[in-house]
């Protein structure tokens, strides 16, 4: 219970941000947040496995699994989903990637589905974004983590089902970030992804921050799509569910399972040690920073993410505690000690670019030389910090990404396009 009233109590800090307008709407990250991504093969199932099974399938190719957390078409009992299951896999090294079935569509070929009604799609992905969150955070997923609302096939050619199913899943993702979430969608290749596809640059519908497609032809590549440019969902914003329902075994454990291959954002969470001497929590990943509190020896902290900053001791390694606080890592318990700490992600949080063609720089400025390739818009900048450079359109501000790149905060679409935005760290 403790657990579940954290989080709802940090949810709750981000749901007054403003939001930019469409597709590209801003994400109103609370100071809990952080973003993962995950680059690799994964795997679904119905029923999320034991963490027997899950011990057991540490001798797989896999390291992420697709969970159903919610949803009135959820159809698999769950009694392994709890915040303990959660903080017992991600630690083993697992990353998790939820999933939520919620409405389908009015023109759906799942039968027996619970169905959206088409004068009231955009109120029901409201609805459904705002079940998810809180389904989300009672299992202790963090703001900053992606729920994938699950948008089974449909028939294609129903032109009053397609705007139904658009805008309610504009307004999934709308809600979503407004409750400081990233917005994604499992869909059909031939049905729901080809739709939003086709709206992808519409200034009528919020565009999802990720797509996970179904297309069951056995091959795991994540560009060339049908109907479906390279050039949307372009920066770690992919992934597909390649196989379908087969046996495999890992460990002495059969599982039915569905293949998948990510490059996507997934599941956040909060992976706990304890420190080794009295030590201070600062607003900032420095000493220069103000003091938040003290902790004291031996006592636990949940650690969301980890970053860099002044070298303390042999670490130059911050981490960003669940509270938006940062402790050197040099008197945390933590297994990479003085260096980063895996499954701890590094800290980042993304959001959408607002122009096409953006260049990256090697620094914070229009003068620094460019990075071969360009942006398209709508890929997701995944943003470490911030620091002041040349002003572009209403802002000097700029952001350092998560492979060292640069852009001008003036097209990405997070809450100020004139000034910092927290919960940013400045660089």
């Amino acid at each position: 219970m403790k657990r579940l009233l954290l989080v709802l109590a940090l949810l709750l800090t981000c749901m007054t941000l403003p939001a930019a307008a469409e597709p590209a709407t801003s994400i109103g990250y609370p100071a809990s947040a952080t973003a993962t991504r995950y680059k690799g093969p994964a795997f679904d199932t119905c029923t999320a496995p034991t963490v027997a099974q899950m011990s057991a399938w540490l001798a797989s190719p896999y390291r992420a699994v697709g969970i159903y957390f919610g949803g009135v078409n959820r159809g698999c009992a769950q009694p392994q989903l709890t915040g303990s299951w959660v903080s017992t896999v991600t630690r083993m090294g697992w990353r998790l990637i939820p999933v939520y079935m919620g409405y389908q569509a009015p023109c759906t070929t799942r039968a027996n589905a619970v169905k959206l009604t088409v004068s009231s799609a955009a109120a029901q992905g409201t609805a459904q974004a705002a079940d998810a969150a809180a389904k989300a955070a009672a299992i202790g997923l963090l703001p900053g983590s992606a729920l994938y609302g699950d948008m089974e096939h449909y028939n294609v050619n129903d032109a009053t089902c397609r705007t139904a199913v658009l805008k309610y899943l504009s307004a999934w993702t709308k809600e979503l970030h407004r409750r400081g979430y990233i917005s994604a969608v499992y869909a059909h290749q031939d049905s729901g992804a080809r739709h939003l596809a086709e709206v992808y640059n519409s200034t009528i519908y919020a565009r999802p921050d990720a797509v996970w497609i179904a297309r069951w032809n056995q091959s795991s590549a994540l560009t060339g799509w049908p109907l479906i440019s390279d050039r949307y969902w372009s920066v770690g914003q992919r992934a597909k569910q390649y196989n379908g329902d087969h046996n495999e075994t890992y460990g002495g454990v059969t599982l039915n399972i569905d293949n998948d291959r990510f490059d996507a954002p997934v599941a956040s969470t909060w992976y706990t040690y304890t420190v080794r001497t009295n030590i201070y929590a600062y607003s900032g990943p420095s000493t220069a920073y103000p003091r938040r509190a003290t902790i004291a020896h031996n006592a636990a902290v949940r650690i969301v993410c980890q970053s860099f900053g002044p070298k303390i001791g042999t670490s130059a390694v911050w981490d960003k505690l669940i509270d938006g606080t940062w402790v050197t890592d040099y008197y945390v318990r933590t297994p990479g000690n003085p260096g980063y700490s895996a499954p701890i992600p590094g800290c980042s949080l993304p959001y959408q670019t607002t122009t096409d063609n953006l260049a990256r720089r090697h620094g914070p400025g229009t003068s620094y030389a460019t990075y071969p390739g360009l942006l398209p818009a709508g890929s997701l900048a995944w943003v470490t910090c911030q620091r002041a450079g040349t002003k572009v359109g209403t802002t000097s501000v700029w952001n350092r990404l998560s492979d060292g790149s640069w852009v001008t905060d003036y097209y990405v679409a997070n809450p100020s396009n004139t000034t910092y935005s927290a919960p940013i760290r400045r660089c």
